[in-house]
């Protein structure tokens, strides 16, 4: 999403500058001349040609360190007319003008160093190929094959180590596995910034350990397993559950945020049974957070919906689909106009798309949001203007993020918001020194990892924070995240921002289905392409695409709204997709909500806080029993594709609307995801009318010299539906602890270490305190999601409202 000055007409959203032309350098390698451009390794060059030199360490997005030596090559020539007396390591080797190389292919000694290599790996090396998780897809085994000999000389006692070793509860070491490549170390400095695994000892004995006051909790530490080359690195979760060779892999994408991770899923008698980070070098390039890795069972628990359910007598019994579609019917049809759904934002652009056209053309109501969160009416103007019907080509996107001369994080955390953008910013932190800007209540480990330059900022003073920010010009990347709905002004500070300075603005949602369902138009005042629902222009075009004479061009009830309606019950009837009552800002007026509607649909998967409320439960498919897209934050789309294509599984979305609708007598226009997504394209590219840009005034609420203000976020791995299952990712769950500066805890009376209070009128919560002298004064910080801890629910409060602290556990 772009933000430029109105008054131009210009788009200032790609830097239009002439790249300066690379230097390339010549050389030989096996007898073939071959230009690359200055810098390039020799064991990059040889991949040009389809040489493959055989390597361990060497990995192309880690710096090379040359500790395999098993891709070594016969240098005859170093581009002065002098060889190399001995092999040397083509992956820390720089290519010169006029070198000679020559590989294995035509060096017998280049082929005698590298099967010597293999052979000393393998002096200690176990022959456990027929149980290790890597076997089938081992680099070693392969290479062994290919580049080693035939049968070992070694005749003596291998090296052994008691196994596995629990790096974390995630990730066991096999010691006599590893041959000290340190692919996990270096990714874990390099890349994730979590240095809390290294080679230790010396010589035979060096081995991968950890610190001991430093468990490996790390949010990125699925990747060392897959990137290890031998199998020395597995996870609990997937040990002894199949071999490589008997799964059936599915590229598709991640479901759990908006980075737009690409994933390879792999099953086996039709369940997945692991997730590996996908290569997509402009989005994720080869990471994933453990989110994205480790979290994906919680379809398959006890409280899977297989079948509807119908209320009766108070209780939910099974249904038949027929008997259930019919209840639904009497159930809308008696509600009228006076009906509401709420999507939630998990949803695909296509099941998104499905929800507002069966809003609107068959229930014929506006009551829809996908914002099952804290909304306002200021952030449905900011994403009806400048965030609906941006195409990719006009938005800020990753390549954006490694270019921008600074980034400016606002109500965001990308580490624990959207981690492939905190990979990307920390990767532009160590290459070329970005400056990164939070503008914050504290300095978050993740914003230390970036460098960043901390503005102290209380909570609600986001707006005053953004009109008074130096330093920001068009280079600047500004991105927001979705907390910022809850700061009056804020959005509308960041677009006078960019329009004062030509500053960038991208917002970041946390879940993965948001920007596809402002594209569909699953918001009260919006249509689909940005089209607004009050333009009669709008209308038509819509109402055209759709086969409709004409359409309501009064704006809907928001999310908001529709639960205050239900609440009192002039709201009638919800239909209700992809939403957790732990979600919404505040979870006990949504539970009153649920409870008071005259007629609830629950559209889900699972068995919910919303479907135990509901008269009907339908139930859907999974995200990995359909296809679809998401589109990520950059808006670029992001394909979801069937894992188990053999198996039978419940209806998806859309062909539950396109019964729900024929039963009601109208026609969705559509009954799968390629149709929805083919009508959608029919609406894509609006040029008329857009919503005027939010210009809401700032909050003029301020911390008292004796008061506490609350600081909340949700952690990446917290209490959030989609991880019930994971057990071992959950243990890497950080410790809620409250976090306060040390003259704010002084005069509270708190010691840091013991256990504390926070409290409202409705509810407290126990935490460790933590003194944090970067934490704003009067402020006291806690994790909005922790396991069993939902400060929404239990003390009715977000950020900025007034809290109460006091030292000891709650009473």
């Amino acid at each position: 999403m772009t933000v430029t000055a109105k008054d131009t007409g210009k788009d200032t959203s790609k830097d239009t500058s002439v790249e300066q032309a690379v230097d390339q350098v010549t050389l030989t390698i096996d007898g073939i001349e071959v230009s690359v451009p200055k810098g390039t390794l020799v064991i990059r060059a040889a991949e040009r040609l389809g040489i493959a030199i055989p390597r361990f360490c060497d990995h192309p997005l880690l710096d090379p360190v040359g500790a395999c030596r098993q891709c070594m090559v016969e240098v005859p020539d170093m581009g002065n007319g002098r060889g190399m007396p001995k092999p040397q390591a083509s992956c820390t080797l720089e290519a010169m003008p006029g070198m000679k190389i020559n590989t294995q292919l035509t060096s017998p000694v280049a082929e005698k160093a590298q099967a010597g290599m293999l052979e000393l790996l393998l002096i200690n090396h176990p022959l456990d190929c027929p149980i290790c998780d890597k076997g089938g897809e081992c680099p070693l085994q392969n290479q062994t094959m290919s580049n080693g000999y035939g049968e070992s000389r070694y005749g003596g006692v291998k090296r052994t180590f008691p196994k596995p070793v629990p790096i974390s509860a995630q990730v066991l070491l096999d010691r006599e596995r590893c041959v000290l490549c340190a692919r996990c170390t270096r990714f874990s400095e390099q890349i994730s910034g979590d240095p809390f695994i290294a080679l230790v000892e010396r010589g035979a004995l060096q081995q991968v350990g950890v610190y001991a006051e430093h468990p490996y909790d790390s949010y990125f530490s699925g990747n060392v397993i897959q990137i290890c080359p031998v199998g020395a690195l597995t996870s609990a979760d997937y040990r002894f559950q199949a071999r490589p060779f008997d799964l059936v892999s599915t590229t598709t994408s991640c479901e759990h945020c908006a980075s737009g991770c690409q994933l390879r899923t792999d099953h086996r008698h039709y369940q997945v049974k692991r997730r590996l980070a996908g290569a997509d070098p402009e989005v994720n390039e080869e990471w994933n957070c453990d989110i994205g890795r480790f979290a994906f069972v919680y379809g398959r628990l006890h409280d899977r919906v297989t079948m509807p359910l119908l209320r009766e007598d108070g209780v939910l019994r099974p249904a038949s689909w027929p008997e259930a579609i019919d209840a639904v019917v009497v159930g809308l049809k008696a509600a009228g106009s006076q009906v509401g759904v709420l999507t939630g934002g998990r949803l695909t652009v296509e099941a998104a798309y499905a929800y507002q056209r069966f809003a609107r053309t068959v229930l014929g109501t506006n009551n829809i949001d996908f914002r099952a969160r804290v909304a306002s009416a200021e952030e449905e103007q900011f994403l009806a203007s400048t965030v609906a019907g941006v195409a990719l080509d006009r938005s800020v996107t990753y390549a954006d993020l490694d270019r921008a001369g600074k980034v400016v994080l606002v109500g965001l955390e990308p580490e624990e918001e959207s981690p492939i953008i905190f990979l990307r910013l920390r990767k532009a932190v160590r290459k070329r020194k970005l400056p990164v800007v939070a503008v914050a209540p504290l300095l978050s480990n993740g914003n230390a990892k970036l460098s960043a330059t901390l503005v102290q900022t209380a909570p609600a003073g986001e707006a005053d924070a953004l009109a008074a920010l130096p330093d920001v010009d068009a280079g600047t990347v500004v991105l927001l995240g979705e907390r910022l709905a809850g700061v009056p002004g804020a959005l509308s500070a960041a677009v006078a921002l960019a329009d004062r300075t030509g500053a960038r603005l991208a917002w970041v949602p946390r879940r993965a289905g948001e920007v596809g369902a402002i594209e569909a138009g699953c918001l009260p005042t919006l249509l689909p392409g940005g089209r607004l629902v009050a333009d009669g222009a709008a209308r038509v075009d819509a109402g055209s695409t759709w086969g409709v004479s004409s359409l309501s061009a009064e704006p809907g009830l928001d999310v908001n709204g529709m639960l205050g309606a239900a609440s009192d019950e002039t709201l009638k009837a919800l239909v209700v997709s992809g939403a957790e009552i732990g979600d919404f800002a505040d979870p006990v007026s949504a539970r009153d909500a649920f409870e008071h509607v005259g007629f609830l649909v629950s559209i889900e998967n699972r068995l919910s806080d919303i479907a135990a409320r509901a008269n009907v439960v339908l139930p859907a498919a999974l995200l990995e029993e359909q296809t679809g897209t998401f589109l990520d934050w950059e808006h670029r789309p992001r394909r979801v594709d069937r894992v188990n294509k053999e198996l039978r599984s419940p209806m998806t979305d859309i062909r539950i609307l396109a019964a729900l609708s024929d039963a009601l007598g109208s026609d969705l226009g559509f009954r799968n995801a390629v149709q929805a997504a083919a009508e959608l394209a029919e609406l894509s590219g609006w040029d008329g009318n857009r919503a005027e840009v939010p210009a809401f005034a700032a909050s003029d609420d301020t911390i008292t010299p004796d008061g506490l203000r609350l600081a909340t976020w949700r952690q990446l791995i917290d209490d959030s539906r989609h991880n019930d299952g994971a057990d071992e990712l959950m243990e890497t769950a950080p410790a809620p602890v409250a976090r306060f500066s040390t003259a704010t805890a002084a005069r509270a009376g708190i010691t840091e270490g013991e256990p504390v209070t926070v409290g409202t009128d409705r509810g407290q919560l126990t935490y460790l305190a933590v003194l944090d002298d970067t934490v704003v004064d009067g402020v006291v910080w806690v994790p909005s999601r922790a396991p069993g801890q939902n400060v929404a629910e239990t003390l009715g409060a977000r950020a900025g409202d007034p809290v109460t602290a006091k030292e000891g556990f709650a009473s």
